[in-house]
């Protein structure tokens, strides 16, 4: 095993660069308010700073409700509806990339309605009115917490979205298989919304729900957890942290039940720790805190079922992240480069791959410091909830684009608003939501769309990206 000290991390890659188009944030409401949703000074509380005349109407005695009759999907403010702004991230691109297959012949409703029998839900979008069907009941809040996210962006860009009809998936796993719709056949797969995918499935994806918060396990929402997140990070310097390899999690999924053999901070200067959440929940969660988790020098991310929400903490910690071999990816992570954002671990030698990230790392800190840093300023910078919004906004536009047919109301849907998922019990479902709601329109465009990459330019992305880890897995031999 050989210890390389010359070696640079790679910065030439950098991503489009983008100015802020939302720029404050409020804080949360006072612990001195009432956490029932009822409680209509809650809502003066947003995410976004603008004034709005929008309102939510619960009341006390009613907390299911039906939409508003003056609910609107429109607004008043002068805005030139045709303008972007600063362009979008580079992982904006792969969109284009996403929706390839269907650019061609479009799609039909005969393909969409394929989706019925998998689905968790169906989106419609007509004259700005958003509708749902739902099929199935997703696992724990999933598919509330993406439902939500879908009704704030139509609040924060109302009316701009043309009419649509999609269907959405809420497991963990990719489902929509390259082999089943091979050649010509690709362009009528039936095409579904998901939180991830991978080479071998056509799977359109989407930011997941935990960007409006995780109820069932404290995980803050977004906006509110980057901020607990710096502050963790300013803790603790990196070179006053554990000098070794942390992963905590759920052993019992996917790849991950290997990781216990690298438990070992002697032998593989590993610390693995089996994440029981059924004693967390009891406890107040008080061991849970992804803020207070930022103290090791390098953080691993692996794969259970898929991919795993924990890619985007992992990697905002400072700390040199260790991936090991993503097979799945999100809305960003494709534009993650190995040596600049992170540092790839080889699976098939799996520990001592990790304790060669360690060695490495303590004998070059100024290097492995400098992947931790750009890692972590990927994810604070790139994905702030304006670009999630805005990923969201492009993707279903360009999606609509592509549909061959009108989109109607199926029967059985139900109109979406605010009122329809705050206004309910108090409690951390509650409390999240009232945190994330966009008080009005904004007040400039989303962030202009980059154009496709050029044909044969991801390939040598995706050359390159491989060729850097053949290299890493040269020097652990």
């Amino acid at each position: 095993m050989s210890t390389i000290t010359n070696f640079t991390p790679i910065t030439n890659f950098t991503p489009t660069a983008t100015n802020l188009i939302l720029n404050h944030y409020l804080d949360p409401p006072p612990s001195s308010l009432s956490n029932i949703a009822g409680n209509s000074e809650l809502f003066t509380f947003s995410m976004f700073s603008w004034n709005s005349t929008d309102h939510l109407y619960c009341t006390e005695s009613r907390m299911t409700l039906t939409c508003p009759s003056n609910y609107s999907s429109t607004h008043d403010l002068d805005i030139d509806t045709t303008s972007y702004s600063e362009t979008c991230p580079e992982y904006f691109r792969y969109i284009h990339e996403d929706l390839k297959t269907w650019k061609e012949n479009g799609i039909t409703e005969d393909m969409v309605e394929k989706l019925k029998e998998t689905a968790h839900f169906r989106l419609i979008i007509v004259n700005g009115t958003a509708y749902v069907k739902q099929y199935q009941k997703a696992f724990q809040t999933r598919d509330t917490y993406t439902l939500w996210g879908i009704l704030q962006l139509l609040k924060l860009y109302p009316g701009r979205l043309p009419d649509l009809d999609m269907m959405f998936q809420c497991h963990d796993q990719s489902s929509i298989k390259r082999d089943t719709y091979k050649g010509s056949e690709a362009a009528f797969a039936p095409p579904q919304f998901h939180y991830c995918a991978d080479e071998s499935t056509f799977d359109i994806v989407f930011p997941d729900w935990s960007f409006w918060g995780w109820p069932e396990i404290n995980i803050k929402p977004w906006v509110p957890l980057v901020k607990d997140l710096e502050k963790g990070n300013a803790m603790k310097n990196w070179t006053s942290r554990e000098p070794f390899a942390y992963w905590k999690g759920n052993l019992y999924t996917g790849s991950r039940t290997k990781l216990k053999e690298c438990n070992s901070l002697e032998k593989w200067s590993t610390q693995i720790i089996q994440q029981d959440w059924g004693k967390e929940t009891a406890e107040g969660f008080k061991n849970s805190n992804l803020s207070k988790q930022c103290l090791h020098r390098y953080k691993i991310y692996i794969e259970g079922n898929a991919w795993s929400v924990s890619e985007k903490y992992i990697l905002a910690c400072d700390s040199m992240a260790l991936l090991i071999n993503p097979i799945y990816y999100d809305f960003f992570s494709r534009s993650l480069i190995p040596m600049k954002h992170y540092w790839p671990v080889n699976p098939s030698n799996l520990c001592k791959s990790i304790k060669f990230a360690v060695d490495w790392g303590n004998n070059n800190a100024d290097k492995a410091q400098e992947i931790g840093r750009e890692g972590s300023e990927y994810i604070l910078n790139q994905i702030k909830i304006e670009h999630v919004y805005d990923y969201m906004f492009h993707v279903l536009n360009e999606y609509a684009k592509l549909l061959r047919y009108k989109p109607t109301v199926p029967e059985g849907s139900e109109e979406l608003c605010s009122e329809r998922f705050a206004c309910s019990p108090p409690g951390l479902e509650t409390k999240f939501k009232t945190e994330t709601i966009v008080s009005g329109p904004s007040k400039r465009g989303p962030c202009a769309l980059p154009p496709p990459y050029f044909p044969g330019t991801l390939q040598t992305l995706r050359d390159q990206n491989a060729k850097i880890k053949e290299i890493v897995q040269m020097w652990e031999r």
